[in-house]
């Protein structure tokens, strides 16, 4: 984390204990969930933006979609994650914050989820946090769910430092990923149906408006 993410930490308003709690969690069990200061970014983005329903790609263990629900008191969310056990603690978190009529937790692989299993429906915002070689099938796969005039959010860009490495310094096992990641990008600022934005926020977040 740089200096300037460090000040930014500082301002960000505490949390309520049940996300105090996730957060050490997180922390203790080495669970990737999303920065502060990218998730704060997020918030304020979809404040913003004021969508009705959301579908996340990534659950983890909840964190970040009862962040959403929490401050976006109107809108349904729709959360996938491909590991049962982090699933299950996330069903867990969301109905002790008493959150479970807003956030349904499908669990399985992002890429082969069924459009049934998604109720058939489309979303004013996706926000992708999963496989992150696999960005670009999550986006392909997904952009369709969308509806007009949304959002799809992408986090971790930056890959904790990364994607700003020369090649030759990014760990062999890690390269794919990170090349995967690069290409990503590159495609989908030019992508011509969708208006895109990098923010370095966090782990680094890309925001593609749907034109």
């Amino acid at each position: 984390m740089n200096v300037s993410d460090e000040f930014l930490k500082d301002l960000i308003k505490p949390r309520s204990a049940i996300f105090m709690e996730m957060e050490q969690y997180a922390k203790e069990n080495h669970v990737p969930i999303m920065q502060l200061v990218g998730m704060e970014s997020l918030l304020q983005l979809l404040s913003l933006q004021k969508p009705m329903s959301i579908l996340e790609l990534g659950t983890a263990i909840g964190y970040s979609s009862m962040r959403m629900a929490t401050k976006l008191t109107d809108a349904s969310i729709v959360t996938v994650e491909r590991d049962e056990q982090k699933a299950e603690l996330a069903k867990n978190y969301i109905e002790k914050a008493n959150l479970q009529n807003r956030i349904q937790v499908i669990i399985g692989d992002a890429l082969e989820i069924s459009e049934e299993q998604l109720g058939n429906r489309t979303f004013d915002a996706i926000f992708i946090d999963a496989a992150k070689g696999q960005y670009k099938n999550f986006f392909e796969k997904y952009a369709p769910f969308l509806n007009d005039g949304g959002v799809i959010y992408c986090d971790n860009l930056l890959l904790n430092g990364l994607s700003e490495l020369p090649m030759s310094e990014v760990p062999r096992r890690k390269r794919t990923m990170v090349r995967n990641q690069h290409q990503f990008m590159e495609w989908l600022i030019n992508h011509p149906d969708y208006d895109t934005a990098f923010l370095p926020v966090g782990d680094g977040m890309l925001v593609s408006i749907k034109r």
